[in-house]
C-alpha cells in the first residue's frame, strides 16, 4: 500500500526553505521540526542536482518513514512536515521565488562541505569554482547555494521584505561565520549595499548537529514496508542519539520551537562544535579510511576489532582529548565513551565507504586542527599521522590487495596524478601534503608533520591498516 496523506496528517505552511534534502536533513531538522508540531514551519526541500528525492516523495505526498535503529530493536514513524521539494535545475525561478515569499523566514542548509565551492583552508570563495563562476555570470539563475541565497535575499531588499535567517547545518567550523562570510564576499561582487544590508539586518547564527544517518538501503526499504504497511520509496535510517546546539540569533527572533523537543539554544556554539568535530567527526574519518583499507564494510565492523578500537580509544584519550577544551557543563570523558558505544551498535551500518567521501573538503575542519594545535604544543601524533598516512593511501585509488578504490572526492583527479607523478612513496606522501588547498602554507613547511606521516605510511605500506593500528592501539 502506498503512502498517502489523510485528514490525520494535514498539510504544514512553508516557513522554511531546505537546501540540500538529503538522508540527514530528513534524519535530524525534519524531525526536530516534526516534534514541534507547530505547522507555520513546514519545510520545503530543494534539491540542488537531482530529482530523485523529488521523484521518490512527491507520488507519496511528500510524507516518509524515520526508521530509528536500536541494538533492541527498530522504530518506524511518520514524519509529515515536508510541504513540496523542488528540483534547482529544472526550475531556478521556483526556487527563487519560495525563497524570496514573505512566508520564507528561515533557510537551512545540508550541502557538504563541498557545496560551498569555498577553500577549506583559508574559507573563502573558490573564484576559479565553475559553480561559482556560472552564479557570477547568471545572477537570476544560479547553481549553488551562496548564488541562490543572494540572489533571493536582492529580491527580498528589493521587496523590502526583511532577510531570512541563514542555518547551516553541516560540519564546519564556526559555520554560520563561514556562510555569512561566503554571502558577504559573493554579494559585494554585485552590490556594496545589498552586502552591507545582508550583514546589518541578516542573521546567520552557529550551529552543530549531531546525528549518524547511514544510507538507506533496500533492505531498509523492505523493513520499513514490513514494519508498517506502507510501501515508502524514500525512508530515512538513523541512530537513536541527536543534538542539536544553535546560537540563540534570527531575524525578528522568528523560529520554531526546536528548544522545547530538545535542541539547546546558547550565546556561543563553538566549544560544542569543536568537541564535536574533533572527537566524533575526526574520529570517524579515522574508522573509515583505515577501516575500508583494512577490509571493513562499516563503522560497527570496524570498531568490532580490537586493532582499530583499541586504535580510535588511544586517539581519543592520548592526542584529541587533551588539545579539546570541554563545552560548559560537558564531560569529555562520558562523552567519548557515549561515541565508543554509538560507533557500535550493530544495528547502524554506516559504510566507510561512504564517510570516506570528500576527505580533501573534510580533513582541515576534522582533523587539521587538531594536529596544528598538538604542533604548536610540541606534543607527538603517531595516531593522528596515520590517520592521515591512511587517508593518503586510500585517495591513491588502490587498496591493500590491489583492487581499485572508487575514490569520491572533488580533488580526486589531482589527488591521484600528484602520487602517480611522485618517484618513490615518500615523494607520495610529500607531494599530496603539499597541496595548500587542503593543509594550507603551515603544514607542508612543517618537518615534524611531515616526518611524522611518512613514517606512518610506511607503517601502512609494510603492515597493513591493521597491522599499523594495532601497533599503536592503546
Amino acid at each position: 500500500m502506498r503512502l498517502t496523506r489523510t485528514e490525520e496528517q494535514p498539510l504544514w505552511k512553508t516557513g522554511i526553505v531546505h537546501l540540500g534534502l538529503g538522508a540527514f536533513a530528513r534524519a535530524h531538522l525534519a524531525l526536530y521540526t516534526e516534534d514541534t508540531g507547530t505547522r507555520d514551519w513546514g519545510i520545503l526541500g530543494v534539491s540542488l542536482q537531482r530529482p530523485d528525492q523529488r521523484d521518490h516523495l512527491a507520488p507519496q505526498d511528500f510524507l516518509y518513514t524515520a526508521l530509528e535503529r536500536r541494538p533492541e530493536g527498530n522504530q518506524p514513524r511518520l514524519v509529515t512536515c515536508l510541504t513540496g521539494v523542488l528540483v534547482a535545475p529544472e526550475d531556478p525561478q521556483a526556487v527563487l521565488a519560495a525563497m524570496s515569499a514573505p512566508t520564507t523566514r528561515i533557510v537551512t542548509l545540508t550541502i557538504t562541505e563541498k557545496g560551498y565551492c569555498h577553500d577549506p583552508a583559508t574559507g573563502r570563495i573558490n573564484w576559479s569554482h565553475p559553480t561559482v563562476l556560472h552564479d557570477l555570470e547568471n545572477p537570476a539563475a544560479p547553481k549553488g547555494a551562496i548564488g541562490f541565497m543572494v540572489e533571493a535575499l536582492r529580491r527580498r531588499h528589493a521587496a523590502g521584505l526583511a532577510p531570512f535567517t541563514v542555518l547551516c547545518c553541516d560540519n564546519l567550523p564556526a559555520n554560520g561565520r563561514v556562510v555569512s562570510g561566503l554571502v558577504q564576499e559573493f554579494a559585494e561582487r554585485s552590490s556594496p549595499d545589498l552586502a552591507a544590508w545582508i550583514i546589518a539586518e541578516g542573521r546567520f547564527p552557529c550551529a552543530m548537529v549531531d546525528r549518524i544517518v547511514p544510507a538507506t538501503t533496500e533492505t531498509d526499504i523492505a523493513e520499513v514496508a514490513r514494519l508498517t504497511g506502507f510501501d515508502d520509496a524514500a525512508p530515512v535510517v538513523h541512530e537513536p542519539f541527536r543534538q542539536w546546539v544553535i546560537e540563540n540569533r534570527f531575524v525578528g527572533g522568528e523560529r520554531p520551537a526546536w528548544d522545547s523537543v530538545g535542541a539547546e539554544l546558547v550565546t556561543e556554539v563553538e566549544p560544542f562544535e569543536h568537541m564535536k568535530l574533533r572527537l566524533l567527526n575526526g574520529a570517524h574519518s579515522a574508522l573509515a579510511y583505515l577501516g575500508y583499507l583494512g577490509g571493513h564494510e562499516t563503522i560497527a565492523e570496524t570498531m568490532a576489532d580490537p586493532a582499530f578500537a583499541g586504535f580510535v580509544r588511544r586517539l581519543w584519550r592520548e592526542e584529541i582529548v587533551p588539545v579539546v577544551p570541554p563545552p560548559p557543563g560537558a564531560d569529555l570523558s562520558a562523552y567519548v565513551a557515549a561515541l565508543d558505544a554509538r560507533f557500535r551498535n550493530p544495528a547502524i551500518r554506516h559504510r566507510t565507504w561512504q564517510i570516506a567521501m570528500d576527505g580533501s573538503q573534510k580533513l582541515p575542519q576534522r582533523l587539521l586542527g587538531t594536529i596544528r594545535e598538538r604542533l604548536a604544543r610540541n606534543l607527538p601524533l603517531p595516531c593522528l599521522a596515520l590517520v592521515i598516512a591512511g587517508w593518503v593511501r586510500y585517495v591513491g585509488g588502490v587498496d591493500e590487495h590491489g583492487a581499485e578504490i572508487d575514490v569520491r572526492d572533488p580533488l580526486a583527479e589531482k589527488l591521484h596524478a600528484v602520487q602517480q607523478a611522485a618517484p618513490n612513496a615518500p615523494g607520495r606522501v610529500r607531494a599530496v601534503l603539499g597541496l595548500p588547498e587542503i593543509f594550507g602554507s603551515d603544514l607542508p613547511g612543517d618537518d615534524r608533520f611531515i616526518l611524522a606521516v611518512t613514517q606512518a605510511y610506511a607503517a601502512l605500506m609494510e603492515q597493513g591498516a591493521r597491522g599499523a593500528a594495532a601497533a599503536l592501539a592503546g
